[in-house]
């Protein structure tokens, strides 16, 4: 396992004090909130996200989902998400 996608696998991600998660019903997704407006999140987004607690690592997030939705070989494409998200400055870590 490597860093090669620009996100720490020990780094433990949290949601920017900027956003606010939450699922919105007339959505029918998670989105965050910001105060100019809204990002409305698609499924995969919302399911690595609400795992950004600041308690779990990059790691423990992809076991999670990986054990969640009984699948391997996530790594990639959540440090890559993860990547993008502090590009965005939704997540700390």
């Amino acid at each position: 396992m490597s860093e090669s996608a620009g996100f720490s696998l020990n780094a433990h991600p949290r949601i920017s004090r900027r956003f606010r998660l939450q699922w919105e019903d007339a959505q029918q997704a998670w989105v965050l909130l910001y105060p100019e407006g809204m990002v409305k999140l698609n499924q995969s987004a919302g399911e690595i996200l609400q795992r950004c607690d600041g308690t779990r690592s990059t790691l423990d997030i992809v076991a999670d989902l990986e054990r969640t939705f009984a699948t391997t070989g996530l790594l990639a494409d959540v440090q890559a998400f993860l990547g993008m998200a502090r590009q965005q400055h939704w997540i700390e870590a």
